[in-house]
């Protein structure tokens, strides 16, 4: 019987696991030098004077932005329906509430004509999610938010490093971007997730609420050579610091980032390929020559399939090759569809989608012999 191909593996080399040793080695293991080295990489990186601050999530990168953007009860966040939860919870963190619209069944990205349609005189906030690392449609999202004087954070989670009209997600006009580096992401560090933003005050609101609310890093105060002991609490923080053992991972991971990024690609064009002839839709690809970060590749099964999406993945299973779906859209989750009463029929199009999507394996450890294990499997399980 052959091995059991999961649905996502990190790719660590020895370059992490030796900066990982030299972290341990030196007995800073918390926030200290590899972090603060990790978020100068990472700002160089994306450019356009940015700052980056490192947090211990892309939920908690998120919750950040938020508040630094002055969100609290009362106010209203368009999002999209079609993400996982930690991009609406964050905004019940802040005692605010999502305001869910339906997606562009394509891309599998937000509506704009959706966005357009949900500003209330209680948006403070529009909240583009990159599904699978395809980018939403900025330039249109941008424009609403200017029209109507919101501000955008944009959940990168899977979107390092795409583009949008040649310019990396990251670098635009929006007042943050959160990155996540969570295991199966396409820069890992374990857990851990990066706010970008070129407002100095949203960062400076960022790095305080990061550890505690306290004034000044700890850091500086662990190291400094003249007694630093004193610091002052200006605000009830949290504890969202990312460890120099993380940073470690994500100072050579993100070395790597566009080799890595150019081999999903490539197995994506293979899938592509291997896939032209059945009765699916193929994953949506950029426009021009914009980069798609292909986190994901969501296969969606067409109505003259011999079987379903669910039955499909059975199959696949049996063939023991993991598989998953992104995503279970949140009006069907039992907390968001009671508290905000929805239903199935506000959504269509996440519904339509989510119904047929099934995401097959696009990680860069795969062989291109466990590639034509995914593909031989696909089809037969297609018939």
């Amino acid at each position: 019987m052959e091995n059991h191909l999961p649905f996502a593996v990190p790719d660590i080399s020895d370059a992490e696991i030796d900066e990982v040793v030299d972290s341990l080695r030196s007995g800073w293991l918390t926030t200290g030098p590899k972090t603060r080295r990790f978020e100068q990489d990472f700002a160089e990186f994306i450019g356009d004077d940015c700052q980056a601050i490192a947090v211990n999530s892309a939920t908690s990168g998120l919750h950040l932005a938020l508040e630094a953007c002055g969100v609290g009860p009362g106010d209203e966040v368009i999002t999209s329906t079609y993400t996982f939860t930690a991009t609406a919870e964050v905004i019940r963190y802040l005692g605010a509430d999502p305001v869910f619209v339906d997606i562009d069944p394509h891309t599998l990205n937000m509506d704009p004509d959706a966005v357009a349609r949900a500003v209330t005189g209680r948006t403070r906030v529009i909240m583009p999610v990159h599904i699978g690392g395809l980018s939403c449609d900025m330039d249109r999202i941008l424009q609403i938010a200017q029209a109507h004087g919101l501000r955008v954070v944009e959940d990168a989670a899977h979107a390092l490093p795409a583009t949008w009209r040649g310019t990396l997600i990251g670098a635009l006009a929006s007042d943050a971007t959160v990155f996540s580096f969570y295991a199966t992401k396409t820069l890992v560090t374990g857990e851990g997730g990066m706010v970008v933003t070129r407002d100095e005050q949203l960062a400076a609101r960022c790095r305080v609420m990061r550890l505690h609310g306290i004034d000044r890093d700890a850091f500086d105060r662990y190291t400094s050579e003249r007694p630093a002991w004193y610091y002052e609490v200006i605000a009830p923080g949290f504890k969202y610091n990312m460890t120099d053992v993380a940073a470690a991972i994500g100072i050579q991971q993100l070395r790597r980032i566009h080799d890595l990024r150019s081999r999903r690609e490539a197995m994506a064009r293979r899938y592509d390929r291997a896939f032209a002839d059945l009765p699916v839709d193929l994953p949506a690809s950029c426009n021009g020559t914009d980069l798609h970060a292909w986190h994901l590749y969501v296969l969606r099964l067409r109505e003259e399939a011999p079987i379903g999406r669910d039955e499909f993945i059975t199959r696949m299973s049996e063939r023991r090759i993991g598989t998953s779906v992104h995503f279970i859209p949140l009006h069907r989750q039992p907390y968001w569809r009671e508290t905000y009463r929805l239903s199935p029929g506000d959504f269509p199009r996440a519904e339509r989608e989510y119904a047929r999507a099934v995401s097959l394996p696009i990680y860069t450890r795969m062989t291109d012999d466990d590639q034509d294990r995914v593909i031989r499997a696909v089809r037969e399980a297609l018939g």
